[in-house]
């Protein structure tokens, strides 16, 4: 297996998050402008064998985990396809998406059929009519019952990302972490990231405080998870089967031990979440560049990384009017 390329500070790149539509079939409060984003137009977004392409010159370098997300992914059409492809790819060690699992109890056995192994779904409710403010759509049963089916078809770990936010759901903390107890769920607790910058002041809870409030639910056992070197921070209740995570990019980030970059839907690299900057690899792509020129694009890329984000910057904080549903999750 090819040594996965360092960045300028030593850092050891070998996971790709992967956007492959910029769509969603939900509004999350936290993630898109209450007036909406514009659509892409298709020839703007990458296609299939574009994708491909990219995930073999990535493996070529030494990148060995793909995470597949959006948007949401599996609005696109030919995704369970794709991610047959990714996972039939040598060198790809690990293979996981991202959903908000709205479109995922019919076709989750499917996806694992596909090779699909690992999933992360965006949850930040157990209360239907939350759910329905929080991300304009009434789902809850929907997702709920395709956790259910990916939990009996055996997709594992199965992540629950959830983000806190202050006077919106963050009296269920307790609520979400007991879904542990009964279930092999990994329960994510997220920091809430301010993507506009009237966001962080009046909803933020940080890291600690939800920490606090699970400590009052019994002792956490600090745990190891099989992605170490992940954001998250791991504990477990006692008698749990699942975990808990906690991951704090506002108030103890992780950018030292950030291992990721990110192309979005239309085929820029980012390699960092809030980074201002993007390199352009759709135009090389469709201008008949050769593998090696491409692999030179992304080499360069990954060597300028930033050593961290700068979101204690506003005048940086360009990503702001980028939301998450463009970047990809």
């Amino acid at each position: 297996m090819t040594t996965p390329p360092e960045d300028g500070y030593h850092r050891k790149i070998d996971y790709l998050r992967l956007s492959i539509t910029d769509r969603c079939n939900l509004r999350c409060v936290y993630c898109m402008p209450p007036e909406g984003v514009p659509n892409l137009q298709h020839d703007d977004i990458l296609r299939y064998e574009e994708i491909l392409r990219i995930v073999r010159l990535a493996v070529a370098i030494g990148i060995s985990k793909v995470r597949v997300t959006g948007g949401e992914p599996l609005v696109r059409k030919g995704a369970v396809q794709l991610i047959r492809d990714i996972a039939q790819t040598p060198g790809i060690s690990s293979l996981s998406m991202t959903t908000n699992g709205l479109l995922l109890g019919p076709r989750v056995a499917a996806l694992y059929a596909s090779g699909l192994r690992r999933i992360n779904v965006s949850l930040d409710t157990l209360k239907p009519e939350k759910y329905q403010a929080i991300t304009g759509c009434d789902g809850f049963a929907r997702v709920w019952q395709g956790l259910i089916e990916a939990h009996r078809v055996g997709l594992q770990p199965i992540k629950l990302n959830a983000v806190v936010m202050k006077g919106t759901n963050d009296d269920e903390i307790e609520d979400l972490a007991a879904l542990t107890i009964r279930y092999p769920f990994h329960v994510r607790f997220i920091e809430f990231m301010p993507f506009r910058i009237d966001q962080q002041r009046t909803r933020f809870l940080s890291s600690d405080q939800v920490l606090d409030r699970l400590r009052a639910m019994g002792p956490l056992t600090p745990v190891t998870s099989l992605n170490s070197n992940g954001p998250a921070q791991h504990f477990q209740l006692p008698g749990a089967l699942g975990k808990i995570g906690i991951i704090s990019p506002m108030s103890h980030h992780f950018c030292l031990t950030c291992n990721r970059l990110r192309i979005t839907a239309e085929g820029n690299l980012r390699t960092c979440l809030f980074a201002s900057e993007e390199t352009d690899l759709r135009t090389p792509l469709r201008s008949g560049a050769s593998d090696a020129e491409l692999i030179r694009v992304i080499r360069q890329a990954i060597a300028h990384k930033p050593e961290k984000h700068a979101l204690d910057q506003v005048i940086t904080r360009k990503c702001i009017s980028r939301p998450m549903s463009a970047i990809g999750g």
